[in-house]
């Protein structure tokens, strides 16, 4: 396998539109809660167009956890922004380009290659979510107009009643203030409250994704499994009744990543991950093709995890409206916090890194000018709102194509297996539109 080349089309210019001549960004005071993808990227490029940005995070230590996670062609651009990222992405991303596809028992159905998209948008950018983010985050330290603060719980929102202001108090007692707070935590992010007006429950999806990443070390001496970490990286799909698995060898076949989605009834009440068991996952898999047992026997035991899915149905706003003591549009949510996706989307980070990129945008083009940030921060909300519930819809139609096969027409057309890669999707700049539509979406909400 060769790696994709690094090429991606380039971003829009930085500032293509000044709203008020006003070039001090920095005027603007911006707190944005969570460090995880929309939170940094919101951050870098605040940054990269001149705003000093406050990072608050819970953990008071970051570690490298997690499993593989994937950036579509419509995100990965945005990884070229940012001074030597792309050089320390390079060599740890997944560099296959194609996925083979089987029935559960094993048999071959079809491959599915990647490489003509990678041609024409770019390459994806597939690793371990832990090494990626440290990448990012690492870089995020680096900058001077970006101060990160670890070990902030954020127990609750606010906004002022002049609609001036609005901040956040941490669990020992501090406050802090800015004229716009993006709220990044994921989908418990008490910023939900303040944006809806009340407190909203995670509902049960019905299914459940058993996760795993390991060296593969064992599996290079089994002959069952020696082909899939052998030659390098690859991937491999088994489609089952209602449960599929993915193993993706990576690190040039010295890692392996495995999940498993399947039927769930599980409490989510006290915790949305468990630790896994093996066995409760070779009891699921009773009958499957060899390879796929060998790879849930050779996890270690601290290595697998039983991810409950949750949703949570679309949100009426991502904005705060004004309400009788608060004047409202000054909390915006972002990532998670607005659109919790599930892994078969394969968007949930690319959005997340979508709407701080957006964001960003929208608070170049008024800058410095405090009086317009309700102005951006509504512009934002209607450039993302549309867009990021109809890429939502796709992962509950990607589950549906594998989970409810129709096995007599797949032998008859393979190829109904693939992964839809949608052009309107991956091969789109959200910065660019950003940019261009922003005075017509103005103008549309009447700001």
């Amino acid at each position: 396998m060769t790696t994709p080349s690094p090429s991606a089309p380039s971003t829009s210019n930085v500032n293509v539109v000044n709203g008020n001549g006003n070039d001090n960004p920095s005027a603007i005071k911006i707190i944005i809660v969570g460090a995880g993808f929309a939170g940094l990227t919101a951050a870098l490029e605040l940054s990269r167009k001149g705003f000093s940005v406050l990072l608050l995070e819970k953990a008071s230590v970051l570690s490298q956890l997690g499993d593989i996670i994937s950036f579509g062609q419509n995100s990965s651009r945005f990884f070229h922004n940012w001074p030597g990222i792309w050089d320390k992405l390079s060599p740890i991303i997944h560099k296959a380009e194609e996925v083979h596809y089987h029935d559960w028992t094993g048999k071959f159905v079809t491959t599915q290659s990647f490489k003509e998209e990678h041609a024409a948008w770019g390459p994806r950018v597939n690793g371990h979510r832990g090494e990626i983010h440290k990448i990012l985050f690492d870089f995020a330290k680096e900058q001077e107009n970006i101060e990160i603060l670890l070990g902030k719980n954020i127990v609750d929102y606010f906004e002022s009643e002049d609609g001036e202001s609005a901040g956040v108090r941490t669990d020992q007692g501090e406050v802090f203030t800015a004229d716009l707070v993006p709220a990044a935590e994921g989908v418990r992010s008490r910023g939900r409250k303040l944006v809806l007006g009340f407190e909203d429950k995670p509902l049960p999806s019905g299914y459940a994704v058993y996760r795993a990443w390991y060296p593969a070390d064992k599996l290079l001496e089994n002959p069952i499994t020696k082909h899939l970490v052998e030659n390098g990286d690859s991937h491999y799909a088994w489609i089952g009744r209602d449960v599929h698995f993915l193993s993706a060898a990576i690190h040039d076949g010295k890692q392996m990543s495995w999940v498993c989605t399947h039927k769930d009834e599980g409490d989510i009440e006290e915790s949305w991950t468990f630790p896994g068991d093996y066995r409760d996952v070779v009891t699921l898999l009773e009958g499957w093709d060899p390879v796929v047992t060998e790879l849930v026997k050779a996890t270690p035991e601290d290595r697998l995890f039983d991810y409950k899915l949750v949703f949570r149905d679309p949100l009426p706003r991502f904005v705060s409206l004004p309400v009788e003591g608060r004047g409202g549009g000054r909390t915006a949510l972002i990532g998670d916090a607005a659109h919790p996706f599930l892994p078969t989307s394969i968007q949930g980070a690319s959005q997340a890194m979508e709407d701080g990129v957006v964001l960003a945008a929208c608070l170049d083009v008024v800058r410095g000018d405090k009086k317009r940030v309700k102005e951006a921060v509504k512009v934002w909300e209607k450039l993302r709102y549309d867009r990021v519930h109809e890429v939502q819809k796709t992962g509950v139609q990607t589950r549906e194509q594998w989970h409810k096969a129709d096995w007599e027409a797949i032998w008859k057309n393979p190829e109904s297996m693939h992964l839809k890669r949608e052009q309107w999707i991956l091969d789109f700049d959200a910065e660019k539109d950003a940019y261009e539509r922003y005075e017509s979406v103005k103008k549309e909400l009447d700001l």
